[in-house]
């Protein structure tokens, strides 16, 4: 049975603070709160099936802050708990809460939530569910800054918090906005917690507030989440791309280079002078000279993923990783020549061949925690890092 405060003060979570809502692009209010978005309304109207749809409620990045003295803090909110078609679930999503900047509890949200059924074809049907509470106790009686990361992979509506002590509107966000849009290598959904992400590990060594526009299965160049990365202020973006054409083998070669350059143009339309990285696919072995699609290998006993396509289909203009990142690189530099804020980091310097024999992809796509934090931290270097492309910030976004 759940045990709440016995005399708690309520803290809606509105539009109108005390509490703020940083990393969303979107706050739609529901009957009880506000449901976070990770792509604007604009891009969500264009959406082609409801999996895209699934993916950009789910918060990756996404967290509260305020301030208050309150040793306890309660969460009410409702997360929707998925289960897949053939009956399997993952893990509950946790959250992760941090006072004056430190990781110090992880709690899951206690009964309740809505439940989504999704098919094998990506359609969705959601039964409804009540809300639960996340709670974490020991905070101590002095007044300090709190955030809390919300689920990365559950979808997750945020009504309240239950207090001992008011809760007061935090201090203006420090640090340079960067922006990351990637696949579900950037999604991170086989990461323990929200701030085990790898963007989220960067952006912790680095000082920057995290906008994570990594969508599992979805970065696939689409022109709406161009137009949302244009119109979002950001200090810094990066971009990685390449992973998700391959296992949808939704491009040929004619046509990738093209929709490469009009993402690129739609992102620079409202960021002209931002520091640009693009950075191509990490190591994946089973698709580095063969393309797509990648499917779940249906005689292994666990998830796996293999590919459907050979080297000898290349030939007809099909995409494997090892040519994406010639394109790009090639790309980057051709543009590079008439922009000086644009950049390219080869992904392998991220996660490659040395790292798969250390740290080996358990379902053959996707790194665990402890490759994930491997990614985040050579990130901090090699983009942050002396002469590297985000090593001088201009101020702030307004």
């Amino acid at each position: 049975m759940t045990t709440h405060l016995t005399s708690a003060i309520t803290t809606a979570i509105t539009t109108e603070g005390p509490v703020a809502v940083r990393g969303a692009l979107d706050l739609e209010r529901t009957p009880d709160g506000l449901q976070p978005h990770r792509l604007p309304p604009a891009a969500r109207a264009q959406f082609p099936d409801e999996y895209i749809g699934m993916v950009e409620a789910q918060p990756c990045g996404v967290r509260l802050a305020f301030r208050t003295a309150s040793a306890t803090v309660e969460l009410e909110a409702r997360p929707t708990r998925i289960v897949w078609s053939d009956g399997s679930r993952g893990p509950d999503g946790v959250y992760d809460l941090l006072v004056d900047g430190r990781p110090v509890r992880r709690a899951g949200v206690v009964g309740g939530g809505d439940v989504m059924a999704v098919d094998a074809d990506g359609r969705t049907r959601t039964t409804p569910g009540p809300a639960g509470r996340a709670r974490f106790t020991g905070l101590g009686e002095a007044m300090k800054d709190v955030e809390i990361w919300l689920p990365h992979a559950e979808r997750t509506e945020l009504i309240a918090l239950h207090t001992d002590a008011p809760v007061h509107s935090p201090a203006p966000a420090a640090g340079p906005v960067w922006l990351h849009h990637g696949s579900s290598i950037s999604h991170c959904t086989e990461a323990d917690g929200p701030t085990d992400t790898w963007p989220a590990v960067a952006a912790a060594r680095t000082g920057v507030q995290l906008v994570n526009l990594g969508l599992g299965g979805n970065a696939l160049l689409d022109p709406f989440t161009a137009r949302a990365i244009r119109d979002t202020p950001a200090d810094l973006i990066s971009l990685k791309l390449g992973i998700n054409l391959v296992n949808t083998d939704a491009f040929r070669l004619r046509a990738f280079g093209p929709a490469v350059h009009g993402f690129l143009d739609t992102v620079r339309d409202g960021h002209p002078d931002t520091p640009l990285l693009v950075v191509s696919p990490i190591l994946c072995p089973a698709v580095e000279d063969s393309p797509g699609p990648t499917v779940a290998d249906p005689d292994s006993p666990t998830l796996r993923f293999v590919t459907l396509g050979t080297p000898a289909d290349l030939a007809t203009g099909r995409l494997s990783l090892n040519v994406i990142r010639r394109e790009l690189s090639a790309i980057v530099a051709s543009r590079a020549r008439h922009d000086r804020h644009l950049h390219y980091l080869d992904g392998r310097e991220l996660y490659g061949l040395r790292d798969f024999a250390e740290l080996p992809l358990p379902d053959g796509l996707h790194p665990d925690t402890a490759g994930y934090r491997l990614m985040g931290e050579r990130f901090a270097s090699l983009a942050f890092g002396p002469g590297r492309a985000f090593a001088r910030t201009p101020a702030p976004a307004r």
